[in-house]
């Protein structure tokens, strides 16, 4: 499993066209998962485990990994599932990096990678509801069937087991500035309902108008809409934070389209994700992204919408 993953310059030739890979793996004996291949690490085989006393339920133990303590997390138990028959004996971890902190997932039978595009990638069906861990799901071949890909939604795994603190520093906020930012826009693109709330948490405290849109393409069609209708977008709104991965269309073609289209391409874009920053700083100047922020960080958040704004008074 240690030559599954692509290097950093391999992957970053996905980027711009739309395109993912995804881990597949099993918590079960029928169901297949995923998780973006740019967020994993390593799979590995299980190692041994020291339990940590007053830990989240859903905590394992911790690993020792070339000398790193790494918490394990039960993934079957944090999404509801019940625990493993005594015959499924596979188990397998995969070391991942989300939001600037290392973890490791206790799943099953780890499988392979597929390449596949965005446009492959859609949202969970509206009647799932709202308690559902999933992001999106897609489709691959299994046995000359189509068999269906649940993409886990693992900030909100990890919101339920990692409390995030949305407050503002003391020292950050400029008061010189706080009568000026009331009632501005910002348009928030994000599939997970749980980062869109946290940034809207964050950024609601500075008396922003936060608007929200799940994905690449229903940005970029409201976007376009409102230029159809005469917008002066890049006025309209103060910044756009996009996450880079979104189903239909990822936040860096999102951000390619709107540098190609006259009318947006002086929008403001920041990119805010859970991906390593190694990565996204080769894809901000390849994508034309201004800014790039690792989640989740408030008070960096809030920074930018500061920063963003007396540029846009000093023209």
């Amino acid at each position: 499993m240690s030559g599954v993953l692509n290097s950093v310059d391999q992957r970053t030739n996905l980027v711009g066209e739309n395109r993912l890979e995804l881990l597949l793996f099993r918590l079960n004996s029928r169901q297949i998962f995923a998780i973006n291949v740019f967020k994993v690490r390593e799979v590995i085989k299980v190692p041994p485990l020291t339990k940590m006393p007053g830990c989240h339920h859903h905590i394992t133990g911790v690993a020792s990994l070339r000398g790193a303590s790494v918490p394990v997390i039960d993934l079957r138990g944090a999404i509801g599932f019940p625990p493993p028959h005594e015959d499924d004996i596979e188990h397998n971890l995969i070391i991942t990096e989300y939001n600037r902190s290392i973890q490791g997932f206790l799943v099953g039978q780890v499988r392979n990678i597929v390449n596949t595009t965005w446009t492959e990638i859609q949202p969970p069906p509206k009647t799932a509801g709202r308690a559902h861990y999933l992001t999106a799901i897609t489709h691959v071949k299994e046995n000359d069937l189509q068999a269906i890909v649940e993409i886990i939604d693992v900030e909100k795994v990890l919101a339920e087991i990692i409390e995030y603190d949305v407050s503002i520093s003391e020292g950050v906020l400029d008061e010189d500035l706080s009568a000026q930012m009331v009632g501005r826009n910002v348009l928030i693109v994000d599939d997970s309902s749980t980062a869109r709330s946290q940034v809207k948490a964050c950024l609601s405290q500075l008396g922003l108008n936060i608007l929200e849109c799940c994905d690449g393409l229903e940005a970029l069609k409201l976007l376009k809409q409102w230029t159809e209708e005469g917008k002066d977008v890049p006025r309209e709104l103060l910044l756009m934070i996009t996450d880079a991965e979104m189903p239909e269309m990822d936040g860096y073609k999102l951000t390619y389209e709107i540098r190609n289209d006259p009318k947006l391409k002086d929008l403001y874009v920041t990119l805010n994700t859970s991906l390593s920053g190694s990565f996204n700083d080769a894809m901000v100047k390849k994508v034309g992204c201004d800014r790039f922020i690792s989640k989740f960080q408030p008070d960096l958040l809030v920074q930018v919408a500061q920063d963003r704004l007396r540029d846009v008074l000093s023209n």
